[in-house]
């Protein structure tokens, strides 16, 4: 990665969480997401939304027997976007620690 750049989606910390955490795993329930991102469903439902309208996460929307279950995916976008983020982190990170 040439030039790392801050992606001013990931700067909530919220959002950036939830990428994280989807970063290890694969198809993640809603509910598992909600409750490791400590999100009531209302606000989760909003930063998934942004997130998949960035092209960031897939949405993908069933059923366990009755019951409606809604399930989160990293895109490959957003792997890259979570990547290109961290790796800038580390850029600002190393600076600060150069500057001792």
């Amino acid at each position: 990665m040439a030039d790392p750049k801050l992606d001013p989606a990931l700067l909530d910390p919220t959002r950036l969480a939830i990428l994280a955490l989807l970063a290890g795993t694969e198809w993640a329930e809603f509910a598992f997401v909600r409750d490791a991102v400590e999100l009531s469903d209302s606000a989760l439902s909003k930063r998934i939304s942004m997130l998949s309208d960035r092209g960031y996460v897939e949405v993908r929307k069933g059923y366990v027997g009755k019951r409606p279950r809604t399930w989160i995916n990293l895109s490959t976008a957003g792997r890259a976007a979570l990547s290109g983020h961290i790796a800038a982190l580390r850029d600002i990170a190393d600076r600060v620690d150069g500057a001792d």
